[in-house]
């Protein structure tokens, strides 16, 4: 099982975490049965092991106010080029995701923008930019039916 080396509490800990993320230490002391301090700890434990990673928001076009382009891009680029591709994209303020896949210098790259537009701008300086372009799919989400973010315990 994922996760083996954690207690019935923290794996309640973040099953609470996972369906709250803003509760507070003493709300969620009463929940599993410890102390604040003593949830405290237990938080601050699975995060200094690499358990709890960061909280974040998730951008759901169907969640948020304005309207925004959520988008998915296959790239493959010449392998003498992959590195410095993959530079170019970690600093790109809309790509949110970024993973290497199997086969030929492949790229798949997660991105949101605001607009139409600013997808396109996105796409045409940045992506037909990256050096050793071999190949571009996109793929644009028009409806989220499931998106889980980490493991299931």
């Amino acid at each position: 099982m994922y996760l083996s080396g954690l207690d019935d509490i923290d794996r309640k800990i973040i099953e609470i975490l996972t369906h709250n993320a803003r509760i507070s230490y003493v709300d969620l002391a009463e929940q599993v049965g410890l102390s604040r301090v003593a949830v405290k700890a237990r938080i601050q434990a699975l995060e200094e092991s690499g358990v709890i990673e960061e909280y974040c928001i998730i951008v759901d076009p169907t969640k948020i106010m304005g309207r925004t382009i959520s988008t998915y891009f296959d790239v493959e680029v010449r392998p003498e080029c992959f590195q410095q591709a993959v530079d170019i994209l970690m600093n790109c303020e809309e790509v949110t995701k970024l993973y290497h896949l199997s086969g030929n210098s492949r790229l798949h790259v997660h991105a949101v923008t605001s607009s139409q537009e600013e997808n396109e701008t996105f796409i045409n300086e940045v992506l037909y930019q990256l050096p050793g372009l071999v190949k571009l799919d996109t793929s644009v989400i028009l409806k989220r039916y499931k998106d889980i973010i980490g493991l299931k315990l």
